[in-house]
């Protein structure tokens, strides 16, 4: 049926408008997508979605229900903006098929990284819904009323559009007046970006095959053309695409043996595939096509700021086989490491953990599978010896933990998680030393497929401190970790990599009270931002009486490399009932001053005063440059 001049008119508006507005409607998209994308795929699905926003000719009439008022939106800008928010609204959850975006080889693409007030912006947004988060960008982007917010919301079909407005209110409650200035900033525009490469090593290996699959073809083809094609009847050679080549078993990438023993990279990609499972086509067959698609009744989780995306490349596999009656494959796609389990008489599952930039610890082990009060490692292939040892009895020896010839480790009992803690079982490896000699490492499970990394860095016993944490298995870091071993609990399920336990400073404490020491405890996430608490250990009866907790802080540098100095401050009580103000600085700290209710100043790192339990003070310490540096507080 042919348009009318009405319609055509329309059409021709709407790219009008596309092509005036179109950094501002890719921005509008980029920000309503799910933050779980990742940013490269966010950038490329905001462009698709506007690009595919364009009307079609013939006018479809969408049938309501009597009486019901939507606005109006015919023609130009606003049919398009409409439209981008339908599909946007879509993306929460992805279709189950491919969507049609832009592709990009061999490159990542990303926003221009902002500073600490676009951090926080970006993360508060990422624990909105996708209609909250279109709220705050029609509210500060498109500088709409609130009315007009929650009527466009409801007719791009947002669940609840008053609820979202009221969330968008409330988030521009606690961001202040600045989030419409850091939304319209680099960070959140997905037309201004900057590019890194892929995995190198990986692409090569993928020419090369590509090289190789091509040559076979050629010489091939026609007998290719006549059984039939590829595996589950999808036609191979030129005409197979990319989302194809992800799901084709045959393609998976697989790391010789003992290459982590001739390479500069000993991380995820240096595994080699393991499992009685590993030439099951079918099985990995499944799990690709799963991770591509998963049905509804595919249980899916994922560790914090992991993205759920399908493959875009053929993934490497690391394992597969049969786990406690489980059959498992578990692949790794260079950013991501992705475990598939099967159980006999159960729906399958996704797990997916964020992975890029682990090294010879955080790519030590994974999770391969876990039941109620246990877990199993699955090691990597360079690590020559595997014990266990409890965090709270740090005179015990490790008692030996057995590994099956294909990497599985017997069942290992899982760090308590309710408000009792008597035991932190933890898991002690030692590299080969092919890689680098007498060097043991401690993991300890958090509840995500990659376990985390301990580590400890001693007190400076004169001038700076060491230029960065060593391995948590001496004596003194052992010690150390006794007292705040439980406080780890806090940190389940929130995609960290590794804690470490600074002992910034150690004081003496009035009337011969002994040697309390001061610990900046950071846990850093996979993320980036990291999480930081101070803690106050007064000399204890028992190796594992737990420290106390003085100061927090969230999305930090502080007590990393990029964030030295830290101050911290609690009240004590003496043997003899009285009260003291006690505060500590870390090295380079070169005074403490009090102020408030109590008024005193001191020339060294560490202060003690007399001070009632209640009286309101704060602490400051001052730096060598003239700055001040606050007490981190609870």
């Amino acid at each position: 049926m042919p348009m009318d001049e009405r319609t055509r008119a329309d059409v021709e508006r709407a790219e009008a408008a596309i092509v005036e507005h179109y950094p501002r409607l890719v921005r509008l998209a980029y920000l309503v997508l799910p933050p779980s994308m990742g940013r490269h795929r966010r950038v490329l699905t905001a462009h698709g979605l506007v690009q595919r926003a364009l009307p079609t000719g013939r006018r479809r009439q969408k049938r309501v229900l009597p009486g019901q008022r939507v606005p109006q939106a015919e023609g130009g800008y606003p049919l398009v903006r409409l439209r981008v928010l339908q599909l946007a609204l879509a993306q929460e959850r992805p279709p189950r098929r491919w969507s049609a975006v832009p592709f990009v080889r061999g490159l990542r693409l990303f926003p221009r990284a902002g500073g600490a007030d676009e951090l926080a912006l970006d993360q508060a947004l990422s624990a909105l819904s996708a209609p909250e988060r279109a709220a705050v960008g029609l509210w500060h982007l498109e500088d709409l009323d609130e009315d007009d917010v929650v009527a466009l919301l409801d007719a791009a079909g947002a669940d609840d559009p008053g609820a979202a407005q009221r969330a968008a209110v409330a988030l521009d409650r606690e961001s202040g007046p600045e989030t419409a200035t850091l939304l319209d900033s680099g960070e959140f525009d997905p037309c201004t970006v900057q590019t890194r490469p892929t995995d190198l090593l990986r692409r090569r290996q993928l020419t090369r095959a590509a090289v190789a699959a091509a040559v076979v073809l050629a010489v091939g083809g026609a007998v290719l053309g006549a059984v039939g094609g590829g595996p589950d009847g999808r036609p191979r050679g030129r005409g197979t695409t990319v989302a194809e080549q992800a799901l084709d078993p045959d393609r998976l990438l697989r790391t010789p043996n003992d290459a982590w023993a001739d390479t500069s990279r000993v991380d995820f990609t240096a595994w080699s595939p393991r499992g009685s499972e590993t030439d099951d086509r079918e099985l990995l067959g499944r799990a690709l096509r799963v991770w591509a698609d998963p049905g509804h009744d595919v249980h899916i989780t994922a560790s914090a700021g992991t993205s759920t995306r399908p493959p875009d490349q053929p993934p490497r596999l690391l394992y597969a086989g049969l786990i406690d009656d489980v059959m498992v494959a578990v692949f790794h796609d260079g950013e991501r490491l992705v475990r598939y389990a099967e159980p006999r008489n159960a729906p399958a599952s996704l797990e997916f953990a964020r992975v890029d930039n682990a090294d010879l610890t955080t790519g030590g082990a994974l999770v391969i599978g876990r039941g109620e009060g246990w877990m199993r490692f699955l090691i990597a292939p360079w690590v020559s010896d595997a014990t266990t040892r409890d965090l709270l009895t740090p005179k015990s020896p490790v008692k030996p933990l057995h590994v099956a010839p294909d990497g599985v480790t017997d069942r290992v009992p899982t760090p308590p998680t309710g408000a009792s803690c008597g035991q932190w079982p933890v898991a002690q490896f030692r590299s080969s030393e092919r890689v680098v000699e007498h060097h043991s490492f401690l993991m300890t499970d958090l509840g995500d497929l990659a376990p985390v990394h301990l580590t400890y860095l001693p007190p400076p016993a004169a001038g700076p401190p060491a230029e960065g944490p060593a391995e948590a298995t001496g004596a003194p870091a052992l010690l150390n970790w006794a007292h705040s071993a439980c406080s780890l609990r806090e940190l389940r399920g929130a995609g960290v990599r590794s804690v470490d336990n600074w002992a910034y400073a150690q004081q003496s404490l009035p009337e011969h009270g002994g040697r309390a020491t001061w610990v900046c405890s950071r846990a850093d996430t996979w993320q980036g931002p990291g999480r930081v608490t101070v803690q106050f250990q007064p000399p204890a009866a028992r190796p594992a009486d737990p420290a106390q907790i003085v100061g927090r802080a969230r999305d930090t540098a502080a007590c990393s490399r990029y964030g030295r100095q830290v101050v911290g401050d609690t009240r004590w009580r003496a043997a003899s009932g009285k009260w003291y103000l006690l505060a500590a600085g870390s090295h380079g700290v070169r005074g403490l001053d009090v102020t408030g209710a109590v008024r005193h100043g001191t020339a060294g790192a560490t202060l003690a005063v007399r001070a009632p339990q209640d009286a309101p003070a704060q602490v400051a310490g001052r730096l060598p440059d003239g700055g001040r540096l606050h007490a981190l507080r609870s």
